[in-house]
């Protein structure tokens, strides 16, 4: 039980990393964010929405991640929203979409699609392996204290 609390602690710790990071490039290039939403091939009335609905999640994930009761509830909010930047690289890759300006945060904006995919995917695996972890160490006895 005490490798799984671990492995949900690791887990959690590279997804508050992850989501705080590219949630804090996006505000302070705020501009640029907003200028590669805008090159994206979704409608450019989202935008207004989405440069504030995106950073906004992932801050929210890292406070749910933070808090013990919201933890799993935070692990299945980082599940969906890896699994939809992996579907949307993934559509990347396979050209469904014309040239498509990465918009995500900080040093990940320069990886490449291919980068990307292997990147996101990681990060989806060990979300749902965190998720499997935590459903079987008894959530409701999981604290912080007993990893001691």
């Amino acid at each position: 039980m005490r490798n799984k609390r671990l492995i949900i602690d690791i887990v959690v710790l590279l997804l508050v990393i992850l989501f705080l990071y590219t949630a804090v490039s996006k505000f302070v290039d705020f501009k640029g964010f907003t200028y590669d939403l805008n090159n994206q091939p979704f409608p450019n009335s989202l935008t207004p929405i989405l440069r504030w609905l995106v950073p906004l999640t992932e801050i929210g994930i890292v406070l749910g991640l933070i808090f013990e009761k919201t933890r799993l509830l935070a692990l299945y909010a980082s599940l969906i929203l890896m699994s939809l930047f992996t579907i949307y690289t993934a559509l990347v890759l396979f050209h469904v979409f014309e040239y498509v300006p990465c918009s995500c945060g900080g040093v990940i904006k320069h990886l490449s699609w291919p980068q990307h995919l292997i990147f996101n995917l990681f990060f989806v695996v060990i979300t749902y392996l965190a998720i499997w972890s935590f459903k079987k160490s008894e959530p409701e006895n999981y604290t912080y204290n007993q990893i001691q």
